[in-house]
């Protein structure tokens, strides 16, 4: 059976106030050409391309453009993508002359505030607004000097929903110019193995069916289309390009097992999707709104679409309607199955169907859950079937009872969690929030349709994908002791053409097996669907690094967590909701995506002192609505080179430097236990540390301290591993190790690796053209009855990691705000206690200080600092166990 993904993508590549347009020779070398119309306003844009990697389901998605000014003065240049709303952005960079200035996720509050800031100032602002039913349209623009050339790259994310029983990835091509050197290429990896795989291209011609090229064996499949400069052009003398449409690829999966579970780096993922089930009878209330607003092409299409849903209609299922507007009417007293005789009642019912009046939801849905409810009592409907009420509004509650929290607790009460409500939407003027909170709260979605020649076909495409409920009660259980942090793994129906998607963390590593079990009702019996897999297996038949990208089950995990905490949030309230958000945020930061509970800040150039925002709408907006404010110019730019650094028991100090101040917490972890604390996905730099006991408690404290005594630095790119213990050095490189004692001074230089071991004091290590780290070696007297020798990790330009570093201490190599008030006497005199805000918590914290033993190893230097107590927690993202590893050298692509 096949599956649905969709995922858009819409290019507009503006250059200054013309259109620019290229070519590419037969040798992939990039020229100008001598057509006048290759420069517009001095910008040539000479290279677009649309980089897709769909692994399991989860899209990995880059957009690239590259331009050149070739003009004499400075010149705008534009950035334009259309995007899927239930895409999170994770990464964007610019990059002129070489220089390339990185994004870095914040807290939206914080971005907020900058940029009330620059708007106050009158600075420039970029926008981002929905974009048609399905899309968000990202904008940027930056000045690019004279001469000067400028990449933009976009990257985002999504997990690929079921959809009518296909994957389907849409991308919607709209260059609007010839393009000198343009490409998209779709890679796909599915271990389930992929059965058949094409691509639908709406502006195709006999020419272009050439530079369309689809291939797929086994689990790899692969879409390209790279047209010529001259393919591009509508026609031979034409400067205007025919590349406007729909460029659509569509695969299906082989299928041999209902599930398939796949294990990665401690993370699973579970899809179920049963085949060749009986479909289970339904019982389905409509609940339509016949008020004025409704009347004219609104009504004509409803009826259009109710004919044909009424011919869909199952003989072994029960029906009814119920109209809407100033009163509440029903066709028939109680469900009534659909047979044919029935079913010409009905549409002679619908045809005669008058509009006039407003709108009383209340007592409309109130009506139709009795009705429901009253079919189950006295058993018209069988035992064995499922029910649901759709409901099709076009406006709000305005007589009856008109307040939304009432409707919603009335609704909610009444139902009592035993069938799902589908609530459409149909225009511009419905309150969609509402109708939103409303299906939600009662296991149900809402839809939006709308107001276009093709409402009738949104309405009949709604209902095929609830008209087939396959399985009712489903319940997807893994075994208690191994694994943690699930998602949502129960549901009220399995609908045919769906798919069940469950994700969650493994904590047993030494499970050598894994089993899934899901039970449902079915039409016929209860059904069980057991399978187990062998996880060393698993993930060795999973390493297929040319289609892997990096730990793809953890990210997938990651929005999968993020997307239904969001959903829950929607209709929290107080506590409740401050939780959601707390966590939602949480991921949010570590996992570096733009939702809408965060905000991704890009230096850009101009003056230096400038950045750039990119946001997420947080609720649904109209079509036509911008829906934020993304991109302005700020005048703060941090001091360079600020220090993250952990030594002691094991402290870590942050420097903050727009605050002029520093954070501090301690981690308590036992002896024995490995922790990341730095990791950068893009690079792969990594370094772990290993945590050591005192030999004995402490007299005074009667507490074990406990320091890092093991560093395990990583850069897979070099085929490196340096082990660092007080006693010595090892270092293994291209197959060869080396190894040196603290008794050592030793430089060394290699392949872009410097080692400068200074003798009995610190080491320091440079890799490539990144961060540069200094290791400073504390040494007690042997025989000393208590301490040990221990490690401290310090980081040089921090800055020169990618924003995706995360661990321990990477993760604050970002941007970081955080407000102090209400400082207030503490248990110890000279520590004062405070309330701080930071990542949208409230936390106690007390003024400490630490040391700094970069400058002087045996004293080291005072750092006044606020304290975080509890192991960090409510500053770290997560808990400190999240960073646990399984040993020294463990290295992964993705953070945790």
């Amino acid at each position: 059976m096949a599956v649905t993904v969709r995922l858009y993508i819409s290019l507009v590549l503006l250059s200054g106030l013309g259109t620019s347009h290229f070519l590419i020779n037969p040798l992939g070398n990039i020229k100008k050409r001598s057509l006048p119309d290759t420069v517009v306003n001095g910008i040539e844009i000479y290279s677009t391309k649309i980089n897709c990697k769909v692994t399991s389901r989860f899209a990995h998605n880059v957009v690239t453009t590259r331009a050149v000014n070739r003009a004499d003065t400075a010149k705008e240049v534009f950035f334009d993508v259309e995007l899927p709303k239930t895409a999170f952005i994770t990464n964007f960079t610019m990059t002129i002359d070489g220089v390339t200035y990185p994004g870095n996720v914040k807290e939206k509050e914080v971005a907020k505030k900058q940029y009330d800031k620059a708007v106050s100032q009158g600075k420039t602002a970029g926008l981002v607004k929905a974009s048609g039913r399905k899309l968000e349209k990202f904008t940027v623009s930056v000045n690019v000097a004279a001469g000067s050339k400028v990449t933009f790259e976009l990257t985002y994310e999504e997990l690929l929903k079921r959809h009518k029983g296909k994957y389907e990835m849409y991308i919607k091509v709209q260059p609007k110019q010839l393009v000198n050197h343009f490409e998209i290429v779709a890679d796909i990896y599915e271990p389930q193995g992929i059965k058949e795989l094409d691509a639908d291209v709406s502006f195709i011609t006999n020419d272009l069916m050439d530079v369309l090229t689809t291939s797929f064996s086994g689990k790899k499949g692969q879409v390209s289309f790279k047209p010529t400069f001259d393919q591009q052009r509508s026609c031979p003398t034409c400067s205007s390009s025919l590349l406007n449409g729909d460029f659509i690829i569509r695969y299906d999966v082989n299928r041999e097992q209902p599930g398939n579970v796949q294990i990665v780096n401690g993370y699973f993922v579970h899809f179920f999707a049963p085949q060749n089930l009986p479909v289970v009878p339904k019982n389905v209330v409509f609940v339509i709104d016949v008020s004025g607003s409704m009347s004219g092409q609104k009504m004509a299409q409803t009826k259009d679409a109710l004919f044909h849903i009424l011919n869909d209609v199952r003989e072994d299922d029960f029906l009814n309607f119920i109209l809407f507007s100033s009163d509440v009417t029903t066709w028939k007293e109680n469900m009534v199955p659909a047979t044919p005789e029935n079913l010409k009642m009905a549409k002679e019912y619908v045809h005669n169907i008058h509009e006039g009046g407003v709108t009383n939801i209340n007592d409309a849905l109130l009506r139709g859950i009795e009705m429901i409810n009253k079919a189950r009592e006295m058993e018209i409907v069988p035992e064995r079937s499922t029910s649901i009420i759709i409901m099709l509004t076009d406006g709000e509650a305005n007589t009856g009872e008109s307040r939304v929290e009432k409707i919603q607790e009335n609704v909610r009460n009444a139902i009592g969690g035993k069938f799902p409500l589908y609530n459409l939407g149909f225009g511009r003027d419905v309150n969609y929030n509402f109708l939103e909170k409303m299906a939600l709260e009662n296991h149900g979605f809402a839809r939006r349709i709308y107001e276009d020649s093709d409402a009738n076909l949104q309405m009949q495409g709604f209902y095929d994908e609830v008209a087939n409920p396959l399985l009712i009660n489903v319940d997807l259980q893994y075994p208690q002791n191994t694994i943690s942090d699930i998602t949502q793994n129960s549901y009220q129906h399995f609908y045919d053409g769906s798919e069940i998607v469950v994700a969650g963390r493994v904590v047993d590593f030494e499970t050598n097996s894994f089993m899934a079990d899901v039970k449902g009702q079915g039409a016929l019996n209860d059904l069980t669907f057991t399978e187990e897999v062998d996880v060393k297996e698993m993930e060795e038949a999973l390493k297929e690094q040319e289609y892997i990208f990096g730990d793809y089950i953890e990210r997938l995990w990651a929005y999968l967590t993020i997307e239904q905490l969001l959903e829950k949030r929607k209709n929290a309230q107080g506590e409740e909701k401050e939780n959601l958000t707390a966590q939602a945020l949480d991921l949010s930061l570590k996992y570096h995506f733009v939702t809408p509970l965060t905000s991704m800040v890009v230096t850009k150039p101009e003056d230096d002192d400038s950045e750039f925002i990119a946001d997420k709408p947080g609720e649904e907006v109209k079509a036509d609505q911008i829906s934020h404010v993304y991109a302005t110019q700020l005048n703060y730019q941090p001091p360079a080179n600020p220090y993250y650094f952990v030594d002691g028991d094991p402290h870590f100090i942050i420097e903050v430097p727009q605050k002029d101040d520093a954070l501090c917490f301690n981690i308590d972890a036992q002896p024995g236990v490995v922790l990341n604390l730095i990791r950068d996905p893009d690079t792969g730099i990594t370094v772990n540390g290993e945590i050591i006991g005192e030999k004995e408690p402490s007299s005074e404290t009667k507490k074990r301290k406990s320091y890092f005594g093991r560093l395990g630095l990583l850069d897979p790119r070099m085929d490196l591993q340096m082990e660092v213990t007080p006693q010595k050095i090892t270092l293994w490189s291209g197959g060869r190790r080396t190894s040196f004692t603290w008794m050592d001074t030793v430089t060394i230089t290699q392949n872009g690796l410097s080692v400068i071991i200074n003798r009995k004091k610190n080491m320091v290590v440079s890799i490539g053209d990144g961060v540069t780290f200094v290791i400073v070696l504390h040494e007690v007297w042997k025989k000393h009855p208590i301490h040990q020798d221990f490690l401290g990790l310090y980081t040089v330009d921090s800055h020169r990691m990618s924003s995706k570093t995360h661990g321990l201490l990477g993760q604050f190599f970002h941007p970081l705000d955080f407000e102090v008030s209400d400082v207030r006497p503490g248990s110890d005199p000279k520590k004062p206690d405070a309330t701080m805000r930071v990542k949208n918590k409230k936390l106690i914290v007390t003024r400490g200080s630490q040391k700094d033993y970069r400058k002087d190893a045996g004293h080291g230097t005072m750092v006044s600092c606020w304290f975080v107590h509890d192991n960090g927690s409510g500053l770290i993202d997560g808990i400190y166990t999240d960073y646990i590893v399984p040993n020294l050298f463990y290295h992964s692509q993705t953070n945790f």
